[in-house]
């Protein structure tokens, strides 16, 4: 399996005169390997923990365990490399369950041995996610769309997979803002809001 190129992360920030200047840059400090689902790295580019973001010189707020959600308020900015379903399909479905434990959200795995998909899983956020790198499929429960480099998802809080039906790696970029579904959805999906 071929690893995807590197990519440089850029973080402006205000000298002592108030002058723009660079406070950070090189590749991304905190990646995590998942153990479960070989191929997959999650490249933590930044988050915000409120909304308006606090503006500041703050430290790397991505040096912390890797958690799938933005806190309450929040917002989180990834790179996931996504490999073939060849890989993914040979994941048991206890190594399913335990890639969402890996990620700091095991309630959001829903994958069932019935399901579309091992990886299916469901997070009450609003997620932006871009096709930077070979094909995907998102997969949702009554149907499927077949994703190219440049096309983009908004996913709204929906019961969802990621599908690299090709032998490349893929790779996403996601922004991810906390998010609250409407009292007619929580009440149909029985989320707790």
């Amino acid at each position: 399996m071929q690893k995807l190129p590197s990519f440089k992360r850029v973080v402006t920030g205000h000298d002592a005169s108030g002058q723009a200047v660079v406070a950070m840059s090189g590749e991304t400090p905190n990646n995590f390997p998942l153990k479960a689902v070989p191929g997959t790295v999650f490249y933590e580019v930044w988050n915000s923990q409120s909304s308006p973001a606090v503006l500041d010189n703050g430290d790397d707020p991505t040096d912390k365990p890797l958690q799938l959600s933005p806190g309450l308020l929040g917002s989180v900015i990834r790179v996931v490399d996504i490999p073939p379903d060849s890989v993914q399909n040979n994941v048991s479905d206890a190594e399913a369950a335990a890639t969402f434990a890996e990620i700091g959200q095991a309630h959001a795995g829903t994958g069932t041995k019935d399901s579309k998909h091992k990886l299916m899983h469901r997070t009450e956020t609003l997620d932006y996610g871009i096709v930077t790198e070979g094909e995907v499929w998102l997969v949702l429960d009554g149907e499927e769309v077949h994703l190219k480099r440049g096309d983009v998802v908004v996913q709204r809080g929906t019961n969802h997979a990621w599908s690299n039906r090709t032998e490349a790696m893929s790779r996403m970029v996601f922004i991810l803002l906390d998010g609250q579904y409407a009292p007619h959805l929580a009440a149909l999906l029985g989320a707790h809001t």
